[in-house]
């Protein structure tokens, strides 16, 4: 995050050698933080990967200024992006640069914090539905108090259940802190399942696969799972002109179409592109990356206004992110959690949900508006391919 919130950040742009080293020196002068150098030790993979051979080499740029006002994030942020497509880091630049010339620049609103593990219960006879339900419902306290013996930020919500023939499955949702918690609601709904089975003598297996983990699905478009966040901006009609090259009435076909052809296409929400914001910043700050399978559902919506600006919108329910555990503690990663502030805090990972939204949020808009002006083709042979020798 940066020190000073009403300084302009520039990044020099170029590939040399010394436009390389400026953006360096501008990440050091605007958060007092260098961009680690140090190698992980491979004492340190345990947690993170079997087998090790090695480190992978991967191009990381910074994208921004991105101004937020948001539940959590507040401020002017550089955002850290790892990846290998010529265009992206430019193209969410461009569309934090355009939203960040409004006043207190993009609105987030944190909804909820909710993951869950779904194993199933296997019943003797369909006659046990009601009575296991029943029980599972009437002993919750004791249920909640055994989940929570396995950790120390986890905090199980509730339980939902869900009958089908002789299974029920329990749909356990926790609140995991500024963990991502696939693991800990692991351990802990295994602890809680042979807790209920000692009590009931039923059956059950783990995972029922109703939770959705890694995968696009309705109920996590309905329910959302990890972080729920929505975010929004009002472009003006010269912000439009001046950055964008366009204006708010040639967004209407857009409008009017994407939501059908979106629809004919059986896509899980109505968005263009989240899962390219969401694995650069993923694989920057140490997240699972797969789970961008399940994060990357979405609603963006533009609204043109009656004098001429836009109103654009971005429902994100599911952001699977964290900052402690897991590839977090990776050096390089460490510290662009640093540069963001979500190196520590206690609502650390909903600063970094609310990041991850707006950030997607400014590529959403980057990338209709080059469609909307004809630049889309352009800017990436400007900038997506190698330069011919």
């Amino acid at each position: 995050m940066m020190n000073n919130k009403n300084n302009r950040v520039r990044f020099p742009r170029g590939y040399s050698k010394k436009d390389f080293l400026e953006r360096i020196n501008v990440i050091k002068e605007n958060t007092n933080l260098e961009i680690s150098e140090e190698k992980d030790n491979v004492e340190d993979m345990q947690g993170i990967i079997e087998n090790q051979i090695g480190f992978l080499h991967m191009p990381m740029g910074m994208a921004g200024p991105l101004l937020i006002n948001g539940d959590y994030a507040k401020g002017q942020f550089i955002v850290p992006v790892c990846t290998v497509e010529g265009t992206l880091t430019a193209s969410m630049s461009r569309g934090m640069i355009t939203t960040s010339k409004v006043e207190n620049g993009i609105t987030t609103t944190h909804l909820k914090q909710e993951i869950s593990r779904a194993p199933f219960f296997i019943l003797s006879d369909i006659k046990k539905q009601n009575f296991f339900t029943k029980w599972v419902k009437d002993n919750f306290e004791d249920i909640k108090k055994t989940a929570e013996s396995t950790t120390r930020y986890g905090k199980l919500i509730r339980i939902n259940s869900y009958n089908l023939g002789n299974y029920v499955i329990l749909d356990f949702i926790y609140n995991t802190g500024n963990a991502a918690g696939q693991n800990m609601v692991s351990l802990a709904t295994l602890e809680a399942c042979q807790f209920i089975k000692q009590k009931t003598e039923f059956s059950f297996l783990l995972d029922s696969n109703f939770a959705s983990d890694k995968k696009a699905s309705s109920i996590t478009t309905l329910r959302g799972r990890g972080h729920s966040v929505i975010a929004e901006v009002k472009l003006s009609k010269n912000l439009l002109r001046r950055f964008l090259r366009v204006e708010a009435k040639d967004f209407k076909e857009m409008e009017q179409l994407g939501p059908y052809a979106s629809s004919m296409a059986g896509n899980q929400g109505i968005q263009l592109h989240l899962s390219n914001a969401l694995s650069a910043i993923y694989l920057a700050t140490g997240q699972d990356v797969a789970c961008v399978a399940e994060n990357a559902i979405g609603y963006t919506h533009f609204k043109i206004e009656e004098d001429e600006s836009l109103s654009v919108q971005l429902s994100m329910p599911s952001i699977t992110v964290g900052t402690v555990g897991g590839g977090t503690r990776l050096k390089q990663q460490r510290r662009n959690l640093e540069i963001l502030g979500c190196g520590e805090g206690e609502n650390s990972s909903k600063k970094l949900a609310e990041i991850v939204c707006a950030s997607a949020l400014c590529l959403e808009i980057s990338l209709v508006s080059a469609i909307l002006s004809e630049d889309w083709v352009g800017s990436h042979m400007k900038y997506g391919r190698t330069k011919e020798k």
